[in-house]
């Protein structure tokens, strides 16, 4: 497997081009051009009529000559989307394994079939290249220029692992539109989680997986936004991490562009952080270190925990200190118990489906059915089937066997 055209070259970057380099919001890629930009291509050439090309910023065209067999990732995004067509296996490294571990298992457990065994795989961040050597991966399932952010790397370091062990695929900045390091800026789109999953699925030649997951994201997605409740009526939120080591907790934006809030844009409620901090709080990164005195100014109707669905936060523990803090007892979300257990903003495919259920469960009861509640160490909750936003079975059956 290779670049159809060398990553590097002249000081240049292969790839789309942004129309405003300089503006990392301006380049947003949400259009229906660039989704038919990102279709495959098969690649005649002498000898050869099997590869095949797929495109994405910002590593622009890439060839394979066959579908990738061992990967490596990074992110959860990316080793989430390898899961949903099928690949779970096929993973040899991804940050922090034993978290993603924990998190996807307690999701994935309501999907008949469909496991992940990612203890004691490299945990990949930052990545050496020594390593990669090592590992030998028909594809890095990552984002070139996340990796040339890393320490000890740079973009000859890149091209070398490209052209020596195996071509680079994936996008990260995507995450809430961030700008890329310097060097990539003129290269880099910006694309949905959804989009980057059906460029994912054209590498691996599992369009038709991804169709149908694709589909039954959409249908959530719209049964969601038809049944809105008017604005008026919609609760006030924020989304909240606490640190795990010390006092420390960050708010994140629920409506910003990008991936991160894929599961909470939908819901359209209003942002209690942004209406009381400035929509412009977190700059790029969409996330600011809180007080509860900033927290308390917000105030909002619900609080969105991040993190207990691992074995890293207890949302018990949680939920006590804020009833036990001077300040934080005197939010309305602590008041009429409406602090809820979220997943990730790192999310693959497959999790995004549940955090979307979850989130239009814990934002609006009335409209989609009562969240059960979390119970801490346990997987993501037993919902009642007619109470169920999307067909469990169809995603499982899709995962484990394909679409028939």
């Amino acid at each position: 497997m290779k670049y159809g055209g060398a990553l590097i070259g002249g000081g240049l970057l292969a790839g789309c081009t942004g129309d405003a380099a300089s503006d990392s919001t301006t380049t947003a890629s949400e259009s229906t051009s660039q989704t038919e930009t990102a279709t495959a291509t098969a690649t005649e050439s002498e000898g050869d009529s099997s590869s095949y090309t797929v495109s994405m910023a910002p590593m622009g065209a890439v060839e394979f000559d066959e579908v990738p067999e061992t990967v490596f990732t990074i992110l959860g995004q990316h080793a989430g989307m390898a899961l949903a067509l099928g690949y779970g296996d096929a993973i040899n490294a991804m940050h922090g394994p034993s978290y993603h571990q924990s998190l996807w298992s307690n999701f994935i457990h309501h999907l008949d079939g469909v496991t992940v065994d990612w203890e004691g795989i490299y945990s990949s961040w930052p990545p050496t290249k020594e390593k990669l050597y090592e590992l030998d991966s028909d594809i890095h399932l990552a984002d070139p220029a996340k990796v040339d952010s890393a320490e000890g790397w740079n973009m000859s370091d890149i091209e070398e692992i490209e052209q020596n062990v195996a071509p680079w695929f994936g996008n990260t900045f995507s995450d809430t539109h961030q700008k890329p390091p310097a060097e990539w800026v003129d290269s880099y789109e910006y694309y949905t989680l959804w989009e980057i999953f059906g460029k994912v699925a054209q590498v691996f030649q599992e369009e038709e997986r991804y169709e149908a997951l694709s589909s039954i994201h959409d249908s959530l997605v719209s049964d969601i936004e038809s049944n809105l409740p008017p604005e008026s009526e919609r609760p006030t939120a924020a989304m909240v991490l606490f640190s795990s080591s010390d006092d420390n907790m960050w708010g994140y934006k629920m409506n910003h562009p990008g991936y991160y809030s894929a599961h909470t844009r939908p819901m359209k409620t209003t942002d209690a952080l942004a209406s009381a901090i400035g929509e412009g709080y977190g700059e790029d990164g969409g996330n600011i270190k809180l007080d509860y005195e900033i927290l308390l100014e917000a105030d909002p109707d619900v609080l969105l925990v991040l993190g207990p669905m691992t074995d890293y936060f207890n949302i018990d523990d949680i939920r006590a200190d804020l009833e036990n803090h001077e300040v934080a007892k005197e939010l309305t979300a602590v008041k009429e118990g409406r602090v809820f257990t979220q997943g990730a903003r790192r999310h693959g495919p497959l999790l995004n489906l549940f955090q979307i259920e979850m989130t239009a469960k814990q934002l609006y009861p009335e409209q989609f059915g009562e969240w059960p509640g979390y119970v801490n160490g346990e997987p993501y909750p037993d919902i009642p089937a007619d109470e169920q936003l999307f067909d469990r079975d169809r995603v499982a059956e899709i995962v484990t066997d394909g679409v028939n």
